[in-house]
């Protein structure tokens, strides 16, 4: 047995420029982040489902300090099977070429994002 492709992922604020290295792109936002535009965004999907549920992200509330709890809440939303095959689909799209997913966050190191790197390299939700 061949093993798999490494997944090919970045991480990337969706107000930051589009470059051609980008490869797929992908926004992880519940909500549309304010003052970008559709078409200056260069989007190829918005999957709204794989972030954070509403009643999450309020509870959260980007505090440093409830990181690693959110963090754990996350990951068991993100074990939800309807939530896995998109994290499939989402794996195998880095496993083809660069993926970059996009948020609005300002905190990366303390964003939902983070936690969905992590999940889509174990390999499983």
């Amino acid at each position: 047995m061949t093993p798999s492709r490494p997944l090919d992922v970045q991480v990337k604020r969706v107000y930051d420029e589009a470059s051609p290295g980008d490869g797929t792109r992908v926004l992880i936002d519940r909500l549309w982040p304010r003052g970008v535009s559709k078409e200056r965004s260069c989007l190829d999907a918005w999957d709204k489902e794989l972030a954070p549920s509403n009643e999450l992200r309020r509870w959260y509330d980007h505090d440093p300090e409830r990181y690693e709890e959110f963090a754990e809440r996350y990951r068991h939303e993100l074990a939800d099977p309807a939530r896995t095959t998109e994290l499939d689909r989402l794996r195998t799209v880095a496993r083809a070429g660069r993926l970059t997913l996009l948020t609005a966050t300002k905190d990366l190191p303390h964003g939902h994002v983070r936690v969905l790197v992590e999940v889509l390299e174990r390999g499983k939700g």
